[in-house]
């Protein structure tokens, strides 16, 4: 197997700043605002916003079919044309382009806005797949819970700063607030074009395949390489089995991300200030999640502790779904007079640790899992499961609320995590860092 030589502290900086730098566009633009601009202000159906709530869905679901036709395609070129800056680049300026004309969707403007989400998500979504396939070439396996965790905690502090930024500066999502608000896509754009700067300065292109131009040659080559690693997946079983686990847990947590502060105005019908806070709470929450279980990978060993944050998730699910039960037991055995919306907050903090750990610890197990050759495709795969979780989890959740309203869509989440669970028992931890080692490149 080749072995490069281990980053600097420095290349680990820069790898982790694309985390900080892409977070404002989770955010900002599909999770706290611009989802709530898109439904409640651009398509506008009120009272229950049923079919701006489907076609959010399928905007996000179209975008992320188009990573799972090209992610693993454009992973095998970046490993056999030397190609993975050129690509995360290529994918940089096009989130960057796109978020930025989210400014000239007004209300009824639902297409342009529907198709500036797909083109704007498509690129964010492939670049997450890009930026990944670094992570084998930063350290060792034992490493590499660490070094994800501490991406996935600079994304959130970037979460934090960015979107703190705008909930404090341009308000609050309102009609009479749309001119303010609307200047949420360049603000995103503007700090993901920033923030991510160290990234190409600081990150080397790892030394693997031929530097090539991108050309028919380059394509076959690719193709040649997706069919060699499919045949060979025999071989990385306790990997097929990961992805399997994948499949099901990031479809949870893209519901989540989709719908969580869409939920928390049409279910909970919270105030401003709760939905500001809300925010805070589950940036932090989810940045020590990622760090803290990120240190604890390396004492319990990535299996384990990924199936903790899986059995956090189910936890934090049933904790939004009986916010209401919950306030009343509390009002009742402690004599308090506790609001839904403050009990909610509790179920955002659930939500916060399991996001960043589990994001942060499987990332890991797929980097300790692909040989060094076969990276930026493997990672490809890793994109394809996740985003093809996304369509399968938004896209039932959006149908699923169009039938029985979200409060009750929700509880789908919990067998997508319960189900996540039950292919990590077929997984060998050793066995599968063993398989990455012996593995030979492709090409």
């Amino acid at each position: 197997m080749i072995k490069t030589r281990k980053a600097t502290r420095r290349e680990i900086l820069g790898w982790s700043m694309f985390d900080f730098a892409n977070q404002a566009y989770t955010l900002l633009i599909v999770t706290v605002v611009f989802g709530d601009v898109y439904t409640r202000l651009v398509v506008g159906d009120a009272p229950d916003y049923r079919v701006g709530n489907l076609l959010w869905s399928a905007a996000l679901c179209l975008s992320y079919a188009l990573v799972v036709v090209a992610a693993p395609l454009l992973g095998a070129a970046m490993d056999g044309g030397r190609a993975k800056k050129r690509m995360l680049f290529a994918s940089y300026v096009l989130t960057v382009a796109s978020t930025a004309l989210l400014y000239f969707v007004g209300p009824g403007h639902v297409w342009l806005g529907f198709i500036l989400i797909v083109i704007s998500n498509a690129a964010y979504s492939a670049g997450e797949s890009f930026i990944a396939s670094f992570l084998p070439f930063l350290g060792d396996s034992d490493e590499l819970g660490r070094i994800s965790g501490l991406g996935w905690a600079l994304g959130y502090a970037g979460g934090l700063v960015s979107a703190g930024f705008v909930l404090l500066v341009l308000g609050e999502v309102a009609a009479d607030n749309f001119e303010r608000i609307r200047w949420v896509g360049p603000f995103a754009a503007a700090f993901f074009l920033l923030a991510a700067i160290p990234t190409f300065i600081w990150v080397r292109e790892p030394a693997i395949g031929d530097r090539r131009r991108f050309n028919a040659e380059l394509v076959r080559i690719a193709y040649k390489r997706v069919a060699t690693t499919l045949r060979s997946l025999p071989e990385f079983p306790d990997l097929r089995r990961l992805f399997i686990s994948i499949l099901f847990a990031m479809a949870g947590v893209y519901v989540i991300v989709a719908f969580s502060f869409i939920y928390g105005a049409q279910v909970i019908g919270w105030s401003e200030d709760t939905r500001a806070l809300m925010f805070v709470v589950v940036q932090i929450t989810a940045l020590i999640g990622a760090l803290a279980f990120g240190a604890l990978q390396s004492r319990l060993g990535g299996r384990l502790t990924y199936a903790l944050t899986l059995t956090l998730w189910i936890a934090a699910i049933l904790a939004i779904y009986f916010v209401g039960e919950l306030t009343t037991l509390l009002n009742h055995s402690l004599t308090l007079s506790l609001r839904e919306e403050q009990v909610f907050l509790f179920a955002g903090l659930l939500s916060g640790l399991s996001l960043g750990s589990s994001q942060s610890v499987g990332r890991a197990l797929v980097g300790m899992f692909s040989p060094e050759a076969r990276a930026a495709e493997l990672f490809g795969y890793w994109g394809l499961m996740s985003k093809l979780a996304a369509i399968f989890g938004i896209l039932g959740v959006g149908l699923l609320q169009w039938a029985f309203g979200l409060q009750g869509a929700v509880l789908f989440c919990i067998v997508l995590f319960a189900a996540a669970l039950v292919p990590l028992a077929g997984i060998d931890e050793a066995r599968g860092v063993d398989a990455a080692r012996r593995a030979s490149d492709p090409s």
